[in-house]
């Protein structure tokens, strides 16, 4: 009779096992460790979120992506603001007549989200004679009558969305424009008196300027020197700036340089990265597509780009939400850019979450605890290579830290290799190590003597977090 019970038993043993087994997301490749793990962390929505990152929902105006076919991903990601392009071309396609129906059924339905949008001023116009166009690189409004008609439209936003929208940018990437390097008062000009619209519509309103693709230091300079010239600084709280660079590291030089001549303007006028991002196929359209890109090299590469933001303290954008079609009409770019989190198809339909959208998610669920940046000179990293790594402090005092090797661009190494990190003076109760890509959550081993903190970490191209087990939401092991 107790042999009856055999195929019983085997199904019970089984779903024991089941039970047992770790949560990882099969949706991602996983990391090849011998550290012990113990569950994976849990995503957080908009609800439970309170940072201010942003993710990029650009080229609506020209319909190259679709808001209504990925909104609901956005509050799964837990990203809190999202940059949109106003699309004057596509407001005013009549002189005089606005049709904000497109733009309105965006910013409402974010808003009733509780996403924060930020809305750029771009692009021209070709209505009108001297008005520009409605592409990347195309040109702004320089004559009167365009000029003018801009100013109407400007207005019109401000009015329409005061209450909805409070941070603004003037113009993306207009250093790409060719008439840039031989007019750049035209383009100041533009940005004070828009500026100055919206400031007078919403004093409240918080505008960030240029928007630039590259560092120019010598057109920079004139563009400042003018802005302060006028006494028109204070219309300005941010400078952004895009800079696309293959090794994510390689940016800090030349944002450093950006920040030192901007310091000679104001320093109350914050760096925003505004715009950038790395793409899942590689020999596509757009910035650093020359390389081998895989689904995997792009999330770290989004990790990288924004926890090195993070670390010195610099508001920071991913780009963009979905893939993008620019070959659907006759603009700078005239392949698919492919920098999104989400696939999509050529009608803008959302086929699938890739694997730097479920990085970035669990970058959100841990972003929070990150609260205050500390001096990372205590950090020593027994061994070699080139390394970031960040510390901060929590509200309850805990340390935690990121860390990643950085020597090159990001390839699909996905094995952790353990090295000795000290930290000196650290705060520490029950550390883990959650490697952000995955969100899979190790055991960290460690020694302490006093405060100072010695770990062993499995490392790779790709930041993991040393946090306190009890900070971070996960799904355990059972």
């Amino acid at each position: 009779m107790r042999y009856l019970h055999l195929p019983i038993l085997a199904a019970l043993f089984f779903l024991v096992i089941q039970c047992r087994s770790v949560p990882v997301n099969p949706e991602l490749t996983q990391t090849v460790t011998d550290a012990k793990l113990l569950g994976v962390v849990a995503p957080k929505t908009l609800a439970q979120t309170n940072n201010d990152l942003t993710v990029g929902c650009e080229v609506l105006d020209r319909d190259y992506a679709d808001y209504h076919k990925y909104k609901d991903y956005l509050e799964a990601l837990g990203i809190r603001k999202i940059r949109l392009q106003g699309g004057w071309a596509k407001t005013e396609k009549e002189k005089g007549v606005y049709d904000f129906a497109w733009l309105d059924s965006i910013i409402d339905d974010a808003v009733s989200r509780g996403l924060e949008p930020w809305l750029e001023t771009s692009y021209g116009n070709p209505i009108y004679e001297g008005g520009g166009t409605k592409y990347l690189a195309g040109g702004w409004p320089t004559s009167e009558e365009a000029l003018a008609a801009w100013d109407r439209w400007v207005e019109a936003m401000a009015t329409r969305y005061k209450g909805k929208v409070h941070e603004w940018e003037i113009w993306n990437e207009p250093d790409i424009n060719e008439s840039f390097f031989q007019d750049q008062t035209s383009l100041v000009n533009l940005q004070i008196r828009t500026a100055e619209i919206i400031k007078r519509i919403d004093p409240d309103a918080r505008i960030a300027g240029f928007a630039w693709a590259d560092w120019r230091p010598n057109e920079f300079v004139n563009c400042m020197t003018m802005i302060r010239d006028a006494g028109k600084l204070d219309l300005f709280d941010w400078i952004s700036y895009h800079f696309y660079h293959y090794r994510p590291e390689d940016m800090y030089k030349t944002v450093d340089a950006m920040r030192d001549s901007l310091d000679k303007y104001s320093k109350k006028i914050i760096l925003r990265q505004g715009e950038t991002g790395a793409p899942s196929k590689g020999y596509m359209g757009g910035a650093i597509s020359k390389y081998d890109w895989s689904e995997i090299s792009q999330g770290k590469w989004a990790l990288r780009r924004m926890l090195g933001d993070r670390g010195r303290d610099i508001a920071t954008t991913i780009f963009c939400i979905c893939d993008m079609n620019y070959f659907k009409d006759s603009d700078a770019i005239n392949i698919k850019n492919v920098k999104g989190l989400l696939e999509s198809d050529d009608d803008n339909n959302i086929l699938r979450r890739k694997q730097a959208y479920f990085a970035v998610q669990n970058l959100v669920a841990v972003w929070d605890l990150m609260e205050e940046v500390v001096n990372h000179n205590n950090i020593t990293i027994n061994a070699d290579g080139s390394w970031s790594v960040y510390e901060f402090k929590d509200s309850k005092g805990l340390n935690s830290f990121v860390v990643w090797e950085d020597s090159k661009v990001p390839d699909d190494n996905v094995t952790l290799t353990p090295v000795q990190i000290t930290v000196k003076y650290g705060n520490f109760r029950k550390p883990v190590c959650v490697d952000i890509r995955t969100g899979n959550v190790y055991k960290v081993e460690y020694t302490r003597q006093g405060s100072d903190w010695t770990f062993t970490v499995p490392v790779y191209d790709c930041p993991v977090y040393i946090v306190d087990k009890s900070r971070i939401s996960f799904k355990q092991t059972l």
